[in-house]
């Protein structure tokens, strides 16, 4: 069916639906059910609540802006009544206390209203003096109460945690061998061998080249040897002295390795993992390459 050009199409326009008024069990409730009843308790709006009698008066006191030391009787006790009387109408039940405070407000209310007789002496105390010093007990022990409640409370206001720390696990590293420690391992060893020192004059003819092949053959490279145990201190300085070029000549040619387990700890040689142990060809005649030192 075709629409005429001069007629506008509208759109369609669906009811919203209503909401139910609440959903009980899973099933929509729409309206109330006759036989609700709701007690009027139920709608009742508690405003203050008071510890005792005495945090009643003090609020009654400070809500009528009330010198404490000079308390209007009259208006105080009208007052107090009264809230005793909604108290009840609430059908609340009251305290005992709340009753004797009553009866003692009644009671200087009398007291200050009625005339004295003419024996009576005008110095009588206040009749409102014990209930001032009672108040203002009250007031303080209330007012330090609030200050302890202000400070943090643990379990309120300030949470104890725990958290365990992360594993961690201590990776010593080698200490590098430095050149201080190397010259300080080698003067270990020339006091050593100057104990086997002598004055008898001999040429000796020493090789480094020799001495090289000889410090390879006490070496190995899966296990460490001591540095001090590369030295022979009986050949004297010249034989020390030798046997050290030899070992700096074969750090040089990375055929020798040094490590220190940890700063000033005692230096260990072990042969570079490429260097196979030399056979008897390796070494050069003692004669090839003499030492000058």
């Amino acid at each position: 069916m075709s629409e005429s050009p001069g007629q506008e199409a509208t759109p369609d326009i669906h009811p919203q639906e209503e909401l139910p008024l609440a959903i009980v069990k899973g099933k929509a409730l729409e309206s109330l059910p006759q036989d609700l009843y709701i007690p009027p308790e139920a709608l009742e709006v508690f405003l203050e609540a008071f510890e005792g009698p005495l945090d009643l008066l003090l609020y009654l006191i400070r809500k009528e802006n009330l010198d404490i030391t000079d308390i209007p009787v009259a208006d105080i006790t009208r007052q107090y009544v009264e809230y005793i009387e909604l108290m009840q109408e609430m059908q609340l039940e009251l305290a005992g206390e709340y009753l004797v405070m009553s009866a003692m407000l009644a009671e200087i209310k009398s007291r200050m209203l009625l005339p004295r007789p003419a024996g009576i002496e005008e110095d009588e105390d206040d009749p409102r003096a014990e209930l001032i010093r009672r108040l203002q007990e009250y007031e303080r022990y209330k007012q330090a109460a609030e200050d302890l409640d202000v400070l943090p409370r643990l379990g309120r206001d300030v949470f104890q945690t725990s958290a365990e720390p992360p594993e961690q696990k201590v990776v010593q590293m080698p200490a590098e061998v430095e050149l201080q420690d190397l010259i300080a391992a080698f003067q270990e060893v020339m006091q050593r061998a100057s104990m086997y020192a002598h004055h008898h004059v001999q040429m000796e003819a020493l090789s480094v080249r020799e001495r090289m092949s000889i410090v390879l053959s006490k070496v190995d490279s899966t296990h460490f040897t001591s540095f001090s145990e590369l030295f022979t201190p009986e050949e004297g300085r010249m034989g020390v002295v030798v046997t050290f070029l030899a070992i700096l000549e074969l750090v040089k040619e990375s055929l020798l390795e040094l490590t220190q387990g940890e700063a000033f700890a005692p230096i260990h040689v072990k042969a570079a993992s490429r260097v196979e142990q030399p056979g008897a060809a390796d070494a050069e005649p003692a004669s090839n390459e003499p030492a000058t030192a």
